[in-house]
Protein backbone atom coordinates (compact mmCIF):
# COMPACT_ATOMS: atom_id res chain seq x y z
CA UNK A 1 0.00 0.00 0.00
CA UNK A 2 1.37 3.27 -0.81
CA UNK A 3 0.85 6.68 0.41
CA UNK A 4 -2.17 8.64 0.29
CA UNK A 5 -2.57 12.11 -1.07
CA UNK A 6 -2.33 13.90 1.97
CA UNK A 7 1.14 12.35 2.94
CA UNK A 8 2.38 13.22 -1.27
CA UNK A 9 1.64 16.91 0.06
CA UNK A 10 3.68 16.31 2.83
CA UNK A 11 6.37 15.03 1.05
CA UNK A 12 6.20 17.65 -1.82
CA UNK A 13 6.49 20.25 1.05
CA UNK A 14 9.66 18.90 2.77
CA UNK A 15 11.18 18.59 -0.65
CA UNK A 16 10.35 21.94 -1.24
CA UNK A 17 11.88 23.13 2.38
CA UNK A 18 12.94 20.34 4.25
CA UNK A 19 12.61 22.44 7.62
CA UNK A 20 9.38 23.80 6.82
CA UNK A 21 8.25 20.33 5.03
CA UNK A 22 9.35 18.41 8.10
CA UNK A 23 8.16 20.76 10.65
CA UNK A 24 4.40 20.04 8.64
CA UNK A 25 5.12 16.45 9.76
CA UNK A 26 5.73 16.78 13.05
CA UNK A 27 2.75 18.69 13.58
CA UNK A 28 0.58 16.66 12.01
CA UNK A 29 1.69 12.95 13.12
CA UNK A 30 3.10 14.37 17.11
CA UNK A 31 -0.08 13.56 18.77
CA UNK A 32 -0.39 10.25 17.47
CA UNK A 33 3.07 8.84 17.98
CA UNK A 34 3.01 10.56 21.58
CA UNK A 35 0.26 8.51 22.84
CA UNK A 36 1.25 5.61 21.00
CA UNK A 37 4.58 5.36 22.75
CA UNK A 38 2.92 6.95 25.95
CA UNK A 39 1.25 3.54 26.51
CA UNK A 40 4.52 1.60 27.30
CA UNK A 41 6.06 4.47 28.95
CA UNK A 42 5.60 5.29 32.21
CA UNK A 43 5.35 9.41 32.53
CA UNK A 44 5.28 12.19 30.03
CA UNK A 45 9.50 13.13 30.62
CA UNK A 46 10.38 9.53 28.99
CA UNK A 47 7.80 9.96 26.28
CA UNK A 48 8.82 13.25 25.33
CA UNK A 49 12.52 11.76 24.93
CA UNK A 50 11.42 8.59 23.31
CA UNK A 51 9.45 11.20 20.62
CA UNK A 52 12.17 13.37 20.25
CA UNK A 53 14.64 10.14 19.24
CA UNK A 54 11.50 9.19 17.02
CA UNK A 55 11.25 12.15 14.96
CA UNK A 56 15.70 12.40 15.27
CA UNK A 57 15.67 9.27 13.22
CA UNK A 58 12.97 10.83 11.04
CA UNK A 59 14.41 13.53 9.85
CA UNK A 60 17.61 11.40 9.23
CA UNK A 61 15.64 8.80 7.41
CA UNK A 62 13.44 10.83 4.92
CA UNK A 63 15.73 11.40 2.22
CA UNK A 64 15.31 7.70 1.64
CA UNK A 65 11.50 7.30 2.35
CA UNK A 66 11.08 4.99 -0.43
CA UNK A 67 7.00 6.05 -0.42
CA UNK A 68 6.09 2.02 -0.31
CA UNK A 69 3.84 2.97 3.02
CA UNK A 70 2.17 5.62 4.60
CA UNK A 71 3.84 8.57 6.68
CA UNK A 72 2.43 7.58 9.65
CA UNK A 73 2.93 3.31 9.05
CA UNK A 74 6.77 4.75 8.88
CA UNK A 75 7.08 6.95 11.66
CA UNK A 76 4.95 4.06 13.85
CA UNK A 77 7.87 1.65 13.03
CA UNK A 78 10.23 3.92 14.35
CA UNK A 79 8.19 4.73 17.15
CA UNK A 80 7.61 1.10 18.14
CA UNK A 81 11.20 0.50 18.10
CA UNK A 82 12.51 3.53 19.47
CA UNK A 83 10.19 2.75 22.71
CA UNK A 84 11.05 -1.00 22.95
CA UNK A 85 14.82 0.29 22.72
CA UNK A 86 13.88 2.13 25.53
CA UNK A 87 12.12 -0.35 27.44
CA UNK A 88 14.80 -2.69 27.29
CA UNK A 89 17.34 -0.51 28.89
CA UNK A 90 15.21 1.22 31.37
CA UNK A 91 13.77 -2.78 31.88
CA UNK A 92 10.15 -0.68 32.32
CA UNK A 93 8.68 -3.06 29.93
CA UNK A 94 4.46 -3.47 29.67
CA UNK A 95 4.33 -0.66 31.99
CA UNK A 96 1.13 1.34 30.95
CA UNK A 97 0.27 4.98 31.75
CA UNK A 98 -3.72 5.82 31.17
CA UNK A 99 -3.54 9.39 30.89
CA UNK A 100 -6.20 11.49 31.52
CA UNK A 101 -8.21 9.08 33.52
CA UNK A 102 -10.57 7.08 31.41
CA UNK A 103 -13.12 6.44 33.68
CA UNK A 104 -14.92 9.92 35.35
CA UNK A 105 -17.72 8.73 38.02
CA UNK A 106 -17.62 6.36 40.63
CA UNK A 107 -18.27 2.33 38.78
CA UNK A 108 -20.33 -0.10 41.13
CA UNK A 109 -18.68 -3.96 40.69
CA UNK A 110 -19.74 -6.14 42.52
CA UNK A 111 -21.40 -4.12 44.84
CA UNK A 112 -18.52 -2.50 45.82
CA UNK A 113 -17.77 1.34 44.14
CA UNK A 114 -14.38 2.15 42.36
CA UNK A 115 -13.33 5.55 41.81
CA UNK A 116 -11.56 6.61 38.49
CA UNK A 117 -7.63 5.61 39.99
CA UNK A 118 -9.21 2.30 41.48
CA UNK A 119 -10.19 1.02 37.96
CA UNK A 120 -7.28 2.89 36.23
CA UNK A 121 -4.94 0.82 38.23
CA UNK A 122 -7.01 -2.40 37.82
CA UNK A 123 -6.93 -2.17 33.94
CA UNK A 124 -3.25 -1.61 34.71
CA UNK A 125 -2.35 -4.28 36.12
CA UNK A 126 -4.88 -6.64 33.74
CA UNK A 127 -2.59 -4.85 30.74
CA UNK A 128 0.78 -5.67 32.38
CA UNK A 129 -0.27 -9.70 32.73
CA UNK A 130 -0.75 -9.77 28.53
CA UNK A 131 2.69 -10.55 26.00
CA UNK A 132 3.67 -7.24 24.46
CA UNK A 133 2.42 -8.57 20.61
CA UNK A 134 -1.48 -8.97 22.32
CA UNK A 135 -0.38 -5.76 24.45
CA UNK A 136 0.37 -3.62 21.28
CA UNK A 137 -2.54 -5.16 19.21
CA UNK A 138 -5.20 -4.36 22.39
CA UNK A 139 -3.79 -0.84 22.80
CA UNK A 140 -4.50 -0.06 19.00
CA UNK A 141 -7.50 -1.44 18.44
CA UNK A 142 -9.27 -0.08 21.74
CA UNK A 143 -7.68 2.87 22.73
CA UNK A 144 -6.75 4.42 19.02
CA UNK A 145 -9.42 2.66 17.56
CA UNK A 146 -8.06 0.97 14.09
CA UNK A 147 -9.35 -1.33 12.10
CA UNK A 148 -7.39 -4.76 12.02
CA UNK A 149 -6.76 -4.01 8.24
CA UNK A 150 -4.93 -0.59 9.57
CA UNK A 151 -3.72 -2.80 12.14
CA UNK A 152 -2.18 -5.00 9.88
CA UNK A 153 -0.36 -2.68 7.84
CA UNK A 154 1.23 -1.65 10.83
CA UNK A 155 2.69 -4.13 12.38
CA UNK A 156 2.90 -6.52 9.27
CA UNK A 157 0.68 -8.96 10.71
CA UNK A 158 -1.93 -10.86 8.89
CA UNK A 159 -5.63 -9.82 9.77
CA UNK A 160 -6.42 -13.41 11.21
CA UNK A 161 -3.70 -13.38 13.63
CA UNK A 162 -4.15 -9.83 14.71
CA UNK A 163 -7.91 -11.19 16.09
CA UNK A 164 -6.95 -13.83 17.62
CA UNK A 165 -4.01 -11.65 19.58
CA UNK A 166 -6.93 -9.16 20.58
CA UNK A 167 -9.31 -12.17 21.46
CA UNK A 168 -6.62 -13.36 23.97
CA UNK A 169 -5.48 -9.76 25.44
CA UNK A 170 -9.77 -9.12 26.01
CA UNK A 171 -10.02 -12.79 27.48
CA UNK A 172 -6.69 -12.37 29.75
CA UNK A 173 -8.02 -8.83 30.98
CA UNK A 174 -11.53 -9.48 31.68
CA UNK A 175 -9.80 -13.31 33.25
CA UNK A 176 -7.74 -10.70 35.05
CA UNK A 177 -10.60 -8.13 36.44
CA UNK A 178 -13.01 -11.08 37.81
CA UNK A 179 -10.35 -12.68 39.62
CA UNK A 180 -8.77 -9.63 41.24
Amino acid sequence: MGINVADKSLLDAYRENEANGFRLIVQKFQQRIYWQIRRYTKNHQDTEDVMQNVFIKAWKGLPKFREESGLYTWLFRIAYNETHTFLAKSSKMKTVDLDPPLFENKVVVEGTALSPEEIEDKLKKAMSTLPEKQLLVFNLKYFDELKFSEISELTGTSVGGLKASYHLAVKKIEEFLIED
